[in-house]
């Protein structure tokens, strides 16, 4: 059987563009949405979610495109995997579950929905929080030379469509499974059933997953571009969780995130890059602080 979150109740729940998520909802009390990663689905969260819903309603949706939501097929025009439009889901989800306003975390794939949510819908997003990723227009310009080699998975999937899809359908599991061991520095954080789901999840989405990647080659390089000009930032109070990138790329993370961001906490984490399955306490202690701050 598929692992699900403990005390969590599942549903189909309506999102953008006739598209419907899966989402585990628990809990009780002023409301969190949590958002996955890649390779990974909403199982990510199991520690943290339990944790929090002792006093929140906590929403834990898969991503359009994985796990066992919605996996359209790409537009013509490359929208229906952009961030914003995946941030647009997280806004119609927590509204039909009857939350206006939500606090918002999100891990790698899913913090950069939740940065795009943040800035798009600032009246519904009351606190952001972003585990181990930068922006993406950020991200891009800090990836040169050969330590750039980390992120190969980046321009693999941002190739025209076709390649990559063969090329990663061909060996799936060795494709996911690369990355969930390679990525945790406790290779005991992600239990075997667990990684099971993760690797059966992602080698049924393996079009819609390259579709995620090659919108951040694309359109949300724009958007972000566009916001950065307009002098857009995150109205809201912001936490970064995130390991010590800087070491290896040769870049000040916090000072990066603080262009976008002026009430920031930038924290670094020591742990892999999974810090929500490998370090729970450490990230639900600083959620509860993010939570506890006051919005601008």
């Amino acid at each position: 059987m598929t692992p699900v979150i403990p005390g969590f109740d599942y549903r189909t729940v309506p999102a953008a563009d006739d598209v419907a998520l899966n989402v585990a909802v628990g809990g009780s009390g002023t409301p969190v949405v949590l958002l996955h990663g890649f390779p990974q689905t909403h199982l990510m969260w199991r520690h943290v979610a339990v944790d929090l819903a002792a006093d929140h309603t906590v929403v834990c949706p898969d991503l359009r495109g994985y796990g066992a939501s919605g996996k359209p097929a790409e537009n013509a025009a490359g929208t229906a995997y952009s961030k914003r439009t995946m941030a647009a889901d997280v806004v119609a989800v927590a509204r039909a579950l009857g939350h206006e306003r939500f606090a918002l975390a999100g891990h790698d794939r899913g913090a950069l929905v939740a940065f795009r949510a943040g800035l798009d819908h600032p009246e519904a997003v009351t606190h952001l929080a972003s585990l181990d990723v930068l922006p993406t227009l950020d991200m891009w310009d800090v990836m040169r030379g050969t330590s750039a080699a980390v992120g190969f998975h980046l321009y693999l999937m941002a190739q025209p469509p076709g390649l990559p899809e063969r090329m990663i359908g061909a060996a799936p599991d060795a494709f996911f499974g690369h990355f969930l061991d390679l990525w945790a520095r406790d290779p005991h954080a992600i239990p075997e059933e667990v990684r099971a789901a993760y690797l059966s999840a992602s080698r049924s989405a393996v079009p819609s997953i390259v579709a995620d990647y090659r919108a951040s080659a694309g359109i949300d390089v724009a958007h972000d571009r566009a916001d950065r000009e307009a002098g857009r930032r995150l109205e809201m109070p912001v936490t970064v969780l995130q390991q010590d990138w800087g070491a290896v790329l040769g870049f000040d993370a916090a000072a990066l995130w603080g262009a976008w961001a002026p009430d920031l906490r930038h924290l670094a984490v020591d742990c892999g890059h999974f810090m929500a399955e490998e370090a729970p306490g450490e990230v639900v202690k600083a959620l509860r602080e993010l939570l506890d701050r006051d919005h601008a």
